[in-house]
């Protein structure tokens, strides 16, 4: 990549993330640091990821995450070529958890906060 993105902030950023020790923080924090739609985006393009290991083609990728065929070829142009970090995530993902105690995946619904307008919910 040719634009030096990794300064001081994106610095804190990643030790932000490295952080939270469950699913119920990373979705907090996820919530208040990004929008649901960029949140969205990023688990797609995970899910991607996922499917071009599995060497899934193109249209199945596309009918499964709904994803655009410019999105799978910039996913696999990573995959290939990139820093490695889909890899690193894709193989933790598929190892078994070493500590049963390690927090389930699952994540309960949270109840709906009320917003600063009376009566409205978020």
């Amino acid at each position: 990549m040719a634009v030096n993105w990794k300064d001081s902030l994106t610095d804190k950023l990643c030790d932000a993330f490295l952080q939270l020790k469950t699913p119920n923080e990373m979705y907090a924090f996820l919530e208040d640091v990004a929008t649901i739609g960029e949140v969205k985006a990023l688990a797609q393009r995970l899910e991607v990821a996922r499917l071009l290991s599995e060497s899934k083609t193109y249209p199945q990728i596309a009918q499964h995450t709904g994803a655009s065929t410019a999105t799978i070829s910039r996913v696999k142009k990573f995959l290939d070529y990139g820093a490695g970090g889909y890899k690193i995530v894709l193989d933790r993902l598929k190892k078994p958890e070493d500590d049963s105690s390690a927090p389930s995946a699952v994540v309960p619904e949270r109840p709906k906060r009320k917003s600063a307008v009376k009566g409205a919910a978020e």
